[in-house]
């Protein structure tokens, strides 16, 4: 049976993106952190941007440990143990890592909370190699690409609950005045985190996923392209420079914007959660409603939910935050901004290309006004670059990974090593903002924006020589 002609299986596909709300659960918690840290340990700008690096040059270590495996076995690792087991590995080895916050909180030792953080992205790497072509190859591959950006939905309500789960547990509630921060209640929740990693990969093992789905097995089948690697394709190569800077900016961002709000608006560490909060939920609003067409083939309404699906995230970052009890009267003007948004997406008319240089261009505008501006209004510019960024990742990856044939999933594998630049670039935001300021060194954000847009229009003349048009709507949906 063609692969076109498979039905989604939700039932195997649920299951799957629990893997994806735990990568967006710690990745935003550690937003949290990185304040918390630099107080507790006396840390500069850049030295509390070690944080952002352990955790994200884990998953390059990560994909070359798998290469190197793969290589001296003379065999890919998780085609030889399947996609299941490799899920539960990586979950297992995440676990791991939550072990060391225990000595880590109890001895104050900044070194071994950097180790625990590292091991955890680690099996990240692992799960995020299996994951994103299983979610694809889990249905029909015309509507692969709006699956992965529906994972990313998930992933971002991890994003969007982590900041508030873990600033609870170091701060307690919003209402309660405290601002004193202890680096011990830090063991408890991570501890919670590896115990629900290890249930979750028992589930895996015995649910019904398969070890390698039809689509997986077809496109082994496929004959042999011209190219002997995955890269000799410019598609990929452009591509994987994008994933690195994409992943920059989406994390650098967020992850400077706490020492911004505190040492220019006068924010307490304890009040930053709720924006940082928003910053993860942005993502979550464009990935939601770039995740439409997964549901419905339906013209109509799939205009209606255009509409209805990012207020419906939005909504739900208001619910989880009147849980926490923050006031949540600065957050209403945000939905006009949310506009901006769905405007795009629809102009986009579902061409990864078009999608990426709009979005990249909306990045920079919202980068430029946060440094122009000042108050409120530059703190809403830098969490809108979070809409701008939502739809960003499959969009890179699906046109990095076009006409790749054989040599996709070597190419996948490439494509995650490259997450490694949410480390290195929030470094650099960190050190351009020790010797000049927070604010300004936003200027390196502006800077990725532009490669990113430099790629849309470099790859779709890479592949329309390669015939290969994305005129017709057949992916992304965002």
């Amino acid at each position: 049976m063609s692969t076109n002609q498979i039905k989604t299986n939700w039932a195997q596909f649920i299951p799957l993106v629990t893997v994806f709300f735990f990568w967006g659960f710690v990745a935003a918690s550690n937003d949290i952190l990185i304040p918390v840290f630099k107080k507790a340990f006396d840390l500069t700008q850049v030295q509390s941007q070690l944080v952002s690096l352990a955790f994200y040059i884990a998953y390059t270590v990560g994909s070359l440990i798998y290469l190197l495996i793969s290589y001296l076995t003379k065999g890919d690792l998780i085609n030889r143990i399947g996609y299941k087991n490799s899920l539960a590995l990586g979950l297992a080895i995440s676990a791991l890592g939550t072990l060391l916050f225990y000595p880590a909180a109890n001895t104050g030792s900044f070194t071994l909370m950097l180790s625990g953080l590292f091991i955890v992205a680690l099996g990240f790497s692992l799960q995020q190699t299996v994951a994103n072509p299983l979610a694809i190859a889990l249905g029909p591959i015309t509507t692969g690409s709006q699956r992965l950006t529906l994972a990313g939905g998930i992933n971002n309500l991890g994003t969007t609950i982590g900041p508030l789960i873990v600033s609870f547990a170091i701060f307690g509630s919003a209402t309660s005045g405290n601002t004193d921060m202890s680096i011990e209640s830090v063991k408890i929740p991570y501890l919670i985190l590896g115990a629900a990693f290890l249930l979750v990969a028992i589930l895996l093992k015995f649910s019904s996923l398969p070890d390698k789905p039809q689509a997986i097995v077809e496109s082994e089948g496929e004959l042999a392209t011209s190219r002997s690697s995955a890269l000799k394709y410019p598609q990929l190569i452009l591509g994987m420079i994008a994933i690195f800077v994409y992943v920059g900016v989406e994390v650098s961002t967020a992850s400077n914007l706490p020492a911004y709000m505190e040492k220019n608006l006068g924010f307490l560490t304890k009040d930053v959660a709720p924006y940082i909060s928003l910053y993860w939920a942005s993502l979550m609003i464009g990935r939601w409603t770039g995740a439409v067409e997964a549901f419905t083939d339906n013209m109509s309404m799939q205009k209606v939910l255009r509409f209805i699906a990012p207020y419906l995230a939005f909504g739900v970052f208001l619910f989880v935050n009147a849980i926490a009890k923050h006031d949540l009267t600065p957050f209403y003007v945000y939905a006009l901004i949310i506009l901006v948004l769905i405007v795009a997406d629809i102009a986009s008319k579902g061409n990864p290309a078009r999608m990426l240089l709009i979005f990249s261009g909306l990045g920079i505008a919202a980068l430029l006004t946060g440094m122009a501006t000042d108050g409120m209004v530059s703190v809403y510019a830098f969490t809108s670059v979070g809409l701008f960024c939502s739809t960003l990742w499959p969009c890179i990856f699906t046109l990095a990974v076009s006409g790749l044939g054989k040599h996709t999933s070597q190419g996948s594998s490439f494509l995650i090593m490259m997450i490694m630049g949410g480390g290195f670039v929030s470094l650099l935001q960190g050190y351009v903002a020790d010797v000049t300021t927070i604010q300004s060194s936003y200027i390196i954000g502006v800077l990725c924006f532009a490669y990113l847009a430099f790629y849309a229009w470099k790859v779709s003349g890479i592949l329309k020589n390669q015939g290969i048009s994305f005129d017709k709507k057949v992916s992304g949906g965002h």
